[in-house]
């Protein structure tokens, strides 16, 4: 399974491509890529967002589902999904529960 990861250009923050096409900050709302012609899909809605300037940084990443939670397999993706490592009260963790990287 994969899902398309990138940065908004506007204030760097980490996004994924949600179902609408649009760009989503909480990656449990993202479209995931369960077949190559999603991917292909997927990939290309990122392309089309990067020439118009609203993302940076697009890549289509690996994930699983972990007792119904999106889980990027690799730990810069993790990173990026719960929010800075440095501290709790910053960032995306601030948000909701803390998030297990491993």
């Amino acid at each position: 399974m994969k899902l398309v990861a990138a940065n908004r250009l506007i204030d760097g923050v980490a996004v994924w491509l949600g179902p609408d096409g649009g760009w989503v900050e909480d990656i449990s709302e993202a479209e995931i890529a369960r077949d190559k012609e999603t991917q292909e899909r997927l990939e290309r809605t990122g392309r089309e967002a990067f020439v118009r300037n609203e993302v940076l940084d697009v890549e289509l990443i690996d994930v699983e589902i972990v007792d119904g939670t999106v889980r990027p397999l690799r730990l810069r993706e993790r990173i990026r999904a719960a929010g800075p490592s440095i501290h709790p009260e910053l960032g995306k963790q601030a948000k909701k529960p803390a998030v297990s990287l491993v």
